[in-house]
């Protein structure tokens, strides 16, 4: 799971980017913009000392910190490549919205429409540029496939001529395959953050419940202070423990993202156990256990035959293996079987 954090200059990424990497941006002339994190997951910490693997592997988030995005950067192609790569194989987007002067009538929804139409733009710059070319192809090349993907192309082109991101057009999620190699920016799931002053954390649910109201459906949000997020990440938890208090924070920033995050790409894990290794495995929700096998190898999926399943619950409850199996809750699945959050897999495949 790759995320990147994005906003315009001056909302604070490099400050959320340390927030939930723990890396001190200050420490380095070359400050780190690169950052894995773990997702935290009680089950696996249960098995681990059940199983007391040589290791244990977390399912992890990649995070990048993006450099600022400003009115016309897509016109006048002033994101360097390497920059606008980066946000193209991201999974997700974590966008920053600054909001620390509202009494002076700056308004953070200005932010979110201007990056949204700075990624509306650059994918219709991408599909006008692919449409061209195929329109040279024609006749030189079986026209019938060509024809089909202009066809679904020029979809793509009224959509985002009518200021409308392509997370929104259903189209995508059914030819999935065909516009897979675009990596369209404003197909991306998009999660927002308010990122808001110390002197307002009295007012963040009300703030959160605001936005949730002002963005879009489907565009996630929640509020936090990051600069205070980010004193946070660098201190031991006895430390964290007595300065959330002062500042009644709940719960801090990085495990609300994580749960965020999750939620907004549709993800689970499967877990896979032993005396070598306890893993958690994030997968989409939804796969088979073929798919879900091919997670860990792709021989795993060529030559899967079936797959040992048992839920992590049923495991935990009756102690074990040998307890699920006499209770005849440790079963055999075959490629279809869809994997459910928290199954603990074991993968039969041929030589």
């Amino acid at each position: 799971m790759n995320i990147s954090i994005i906003g315009t200059a001056g909302a604070g990424k490099s400050t959320l980017f340390q927030a939930l990497s723990g890396i001190h941006h200050g420490s380095s002339v070359n400050p780190a913009t690169l950052a894995t994190i773990d997702v935290p997951d009680e089950r696996l910490d249960n098995l681990t000392q059940i199983f007391n693997p040589k290791k244990t592997v977390f399912a992890r988030i990649e995070l990048s910190d993006t450099v600022p995005i400003g009115k016309d950067d897509v016109k006048n192609e002033t994101i360097q490549a390497k920059s606008l790569q980066q946000m193209r194989l991201s999974d997700a987007f974590l966008l920053l919205l600054p909001n620390f002067q509202p009494e002076l009538g700056n308004d953070p929804l200005q932010d979110f429409n201007l990056i949204q139409s700075e990624f509306i733009l650059s994918d219709m710059a991408q599909v006008e540029t692919r449409i061209e070319r195929i329109n040279k192809q024609m006749g030189k090349k079986d026209a019938a496939p060509l024809q089909q993907e202009k066809d679904m192309l020029q979809k793509c082109l009224d959509h985002l001529n009518e200021e409308k991101p392509l997370s929104t057009l259903d189209l995508l999620d059914k030819e999935g395959k065909t516009f897979r190699g675009f990596q369209f920016l404003s197909q991306k799931p998009m999660m927002v953050v308010v990122n808001c002053n110390e002197d307002m954390l009295g007012l963040i649910d009300g703030i959160t419940a605001g936005f949730r109201e002002k963005l879009p459906e489907y565009i996630p949000s929640l509020a936090a202070c990051a600069s205070l997020e980010a004193e946070l990440a660098l201190m031991s938890p006895l430390e964290q423990n007595d300065y959330m208090n002062a500042y009644d924070i709940k719960e801090p920033l990085k495990p609300r993202i994580i749960r965020l995050a999750c939620d907004t790409l549709g993800l689970i894990s499967f877990l896979t156990v032993g005396e070598d290794e306890c893993r958690a495995w994030p997968i989409k929700k939804g796969i088979t256990a073929q798919e879900a096998a091919g997670t860990i190898h792709t021989d795993f999926f060529n030559k899967f035959i079936r797959a040992e399943t048992v839920a992590y619950d049923d495991f935990m409850r009756l102690g074990g293996f040998a307890g699920c199996k006499k209770a005849g809750l440790w079963r055999l699945e075959g490629k279809t079987y869809i994997v459910q959050d928290g199954d603990i897999l074991n993968i039969r495949a041929g030589n």
